[in-house]
């Protein structure tokens, strides 16, 4: 058989017509049902989850809510989560209610009928709560709805404010811009550079390829297609391809000793990273707290701003949920009720998908970054440039090939070998579509 994109929608969809004609009592339609029929019942239900303190947030809504009660189950994190929630509704049994579920991994779990569809349900009233960008990727581009969205990751452009200052440069706004500040970074200090290709940090590259207008899959009728090997990736690799041949931008891995070391003395001068970069900086180099600040990130068009986006979660209701309007129910005030946002914020903190939320949550600047007291207004209208970007059912496989091909391009410094390596990563994706069973056009 082979397998489409669509078959999830599909299935659950049977399942539920299944369900109404009594044929089933094991999905999430027809639990609907029952859980209506007595308002009154109380109602438990699991949630998968790994974000820190949640279950305090939670709590909030257990002492408001008597008849729904959420337990949270924590996790290992987002990778464990999915393989138990793959082999539970593999089993036919076992799933929790709800599941913390990454961006990335949606259409893996739709094409697995692992998720509930939420369009009939509250949670397709949060949809003016969401950047455009961001609630595609919970829709997958469809009518269904498959999560609600949590947290997102927009990128910015993190930078040694006291180094720009004293070599006089402009902060980049600008990719042109970029790569001159990054020559006279290098110029000023051999050892130093004004950023890094990370070839271990799939997650960062493809948001860059999104600010470029990148979206690496996308469905045909019920087939998929890969664009990974396309001019807004090529353009991407090229351009740093050419970065680190040059010899002005670093081609050593992100997250290292070494790159912490760089952080701490001034030899790494930026970060392109995400709205959670605060927290990484503080822990890798507290002592340069109050010398960074965060900008936009460098366009490729400044007349159209753009960003992508790095990490993010969603809370999405499962298939073998037996109360799927109560789950539906609970994740949208979880993820766009003014009181849980904030308890979100103060107690995981996230940065919240929710426009509003994140605009009356984050009021005041992190501690690190004191000395710009509009760090959240940047980081805001970023979210709200964050281009729309399809992910596919094998990105496990995508992003180990880029692992894999980008380290070896990384490593030979030469651009050709990053745009080779961009189509290495389209031919691998491909093969193993088809390989899985999915119709490829």
């Amino acid at each position: 058989m082979r397998k489409s994109f669509r078959a999830g929608a599909v299935a659950m969809l049977a399942a539920a017509t299944m369900l109404a004609a009594g044929c089933s009592a094991g999905s999430s339609a027809g639990s609907q049902d029952a859980a209506a029929s007595d308002p009154n019942q109380k109602v438990e239900l699991t949630y998968w989850a790994w974000a820190p303190n949640l279950d305090k947030v939670v709590e909030l809504w257990n002492e408001k809510n008597p008849t729904i009660h959420v337990t949270v189950n924590k996790q290992d994190g987002g990778d464990p989560a999915v393989t138990k929630l793959l082999t539970a509704v593999k089993a036919g049994s076992g799933a929790p209610d709800l599941i913390q579920a990454e961006y990335q991994k949606i259409p893996t779990l739709v094409a697995a009928d692992a998720l509930a569809d939420l369009s009939g349900t509250a949670a397709n009233d949060t949809k003016s709560h969401f950047p455009e960008g961001v609630w595609n990727s919970v829709t997958l581009g469809s009518e269904a709805l498959y999560s609600v969205p949590q947290d997102t990751g927009p990128m910015v452009f993190y930078y040694r404010a006291d180094i720009f200052e004293k070599l006089g440069i402009a902060v980049p706004t600008t990719w042109d811009e970029y790569a001159a500040a990054a020559k006279a970074v290098h110029a000023a200090d051999p050892e130093a550079y004004l950023g890094t290709f990370s070839s271990n940090d799939a997650g960062w590259f493809t948001g860059m390829a999104q600010q470029a207008g990148a979206s690496w899959w996308g469905v045909d009728g019920d087939a998929w297609n890969v664009k990974i090997a396309e001019e807004p990736t090529e353009k991407v690799a090229g351009y740093w391809g050419g970065l680190v041949e040059e010899g002005i931008i670093d081609n050593k891995p992100m997250y290292t000793p070494e790159w912490n070391t760089a952080l701490n003395t001034g030899k790494q001068v930026g970060w392109l990273s995400a709205a959670w970069g605060p927290g990484v900086l503080e822990g890798n180099a507290g002592a340069t707290a109050g010398t960074w600040k965060v900008a936009p990130m460098p366009q490729w068009d400044a007349s159209k701003p753009s960003t992508g986006n790095w990490g993010g979660s969603s809370t999405a209701v499962t298939s073998q949920s037996k109360n799927l309007d109560a789950a539906a129910k609970f994740a949208t005030w979880l993820n766009t009720d003014p009181e849980a946002v904030k308890a979100l914020v103060k107690e995981t903190g996230i940065y919240p998908a929710d426009s509003a939320g994140a605009e009356s949550s984050l009021t005041e600047a992190p501690a690190f970054f004191s000395n710009q007291p509009d760090f959240y207004k940047v980081v805001g209208e970023a979210a709200q440039n964050v281009g729309s970007f399809t992910y596919g059912p094998n990105v496990n496989v995508a992003y180990n090939a880029y692992n894999d091909q980008f380290a070896k391009a990384a490593q030979s410094k030469q651009k050709s070998a990053f745009l080779d390596a961009v189509n290495s990563m389209q031919q691998v994706t491909v093969d193993d579509l088809k390989k899985t069973g999915f119709t490829v056009k």
